[in-house]
């Protein structure tokens, strides 16, 4: 984070962990507002990886699922990077600005993927970066927020998900969500005018509400401790854009495609609610009694305290389970998980 960003943010009252906004204040009202109002966040948790050169599209779209190709200033993509098993070892949004393609991963998976990334450039011509501190990134979202973004740069803003465009200097990428909901990148003058003005009508939140409205949309993150652990139909991405069955080959890409043509999937990502107060981490288990013992029914994706009580997650979860068992957290004595509805239908011909 830059100092002079982080200093701003101080200013305005933020609690800070790790250069990563806790909450302004007041954690339970930004809980609240987060999935019923107009509400900003500092994405700074967030982490960035750059790729430039003129080869730099060719090499991605050799590696990701998504359709590179389709990624301009107009227009960016959920995606994933799988290992020649199919296993996911990190899920992104990729998008366009100047020269060069950024992917948008939580900051603690910068470091193992970029590294991981770079072994296979090889002789291609193009330079993988971390970019955490080119932009200030921050989200705006809320039922109002279309409207704001709009007053606030004086220009039209994307009506679809995935469509951005860009402003004096500011990327806007438009994003699933249960309001409208927005990423924004640009430069710290810039970034310091709009929220400014947007905090005349939106209630700053932290890092955790943002990810709040990631789990409430059905958006798949993955960290460290899930990394490889599913294919993309397991979480759902090829029903978010995330996954092209129409481009060339990447690492993976005959498991993906055999799963979606061939196979018969047994594990998806469903939105659950689990009556707990300790928040559950990504990789923690779910385990249901009509199931066999050696394999858990489901494993948490991202989990975070909804306003209404409890908590609010993503699991990966085995169909028979979520569609007759009775799942509970971490074993037949744990918490029992309640099924809630994705804002998507999780229907196999959607994906094709």
């Amino acid at each position: 984070m830059k100092p002079e960003w982080k200093a701003f943010l101080l200013d305005a009252g933020a609690e800070m962990d790790n250069d990563r906004v806790s909450h302004f204040g007041n954690p339970e009202r930004e809980r609240s507002v987060a999935v019923t109002g107009d509400v900003i966040c500092d994405l700074s948790h967030q982490g960035l990886i750059s790729a430039h050169g003129e080869e730099a599209a060719a090499f991605l779209q050799g590696q990701f699922t998504c359709d590179v190709g389709e990624v301009n200033a107009e227009r960016g993509r959920l995606g994933a990077w799988c290992t020649a098993k199919g296993r996911m070892v990190c899920t992104f949004r990729l998008f366009s600005r100047a020269d060069a393609l950024y992917l948008r991963l939580p900051r603690e998976q910068v470091e193992a993927v970029l590294k991981r990334l770079s072994m296979y450039v090889l002789r291609a011509k193009l330079t993988l970066e971390d970019a955490g501190g080119a932009f200030i990134p921050i989200g705006l979202s809320g039922p109002h927020a279309e409207t704001l973004l709009k007053d606030a740069l004086g220009k039209d803003i994307p009506a679809e998900v995935d469509a951005g465009i860009r402003h004096e200097g500011i990327t806007v990428i438009r994003t699933p969500g249960h309001h409208p909901r927005f990423e924004l990148y640009g430069d710290l003058e810039s970034m310091q005018r709009l929220w400014q003005a947007l905090n005349v009508h939106c209630a700053p939140v932290g890092a955790a509400q943002w990810a709040l409205m990631d789990i409430l949309a059905g958006v798949p993150t993955l960290y460290p401790a899930t990394a490889e652990a599913f294919v993309p139909q397991m979480t759902n991405l090829q029903l978010l854009g995330g996954v092209s069955f129409k481009k060339g080959c990447y690492p993976g890409q005959e498991v993906v495609a055999r799963m979606q043509y061939l196979g018969k999937l047994k594990r998806r990502m469903y939105l659950i609610h689990l009556p707990v107060e300790t928040l559950p981490r990504p990789g923690d288990t779910l385990f249901d009694a009509t199931q066999p013992s050696d394999q858990p029914a489901g494993i948490i994706v991202d989990a975070q305290h909804h306003p209404d009580g409890g908590v609010s997650a993503l699991a990966v979860m085995q169909i028979a389970s979520a569609e007759a068992g009775e799942p509970r957290l971490e074993g037949p004595d744990g918490a029992p998980a309640r099924m809630e509805v994705l804002p998507y239908v999780l229907d196999p011909a959607a994906a094709s």
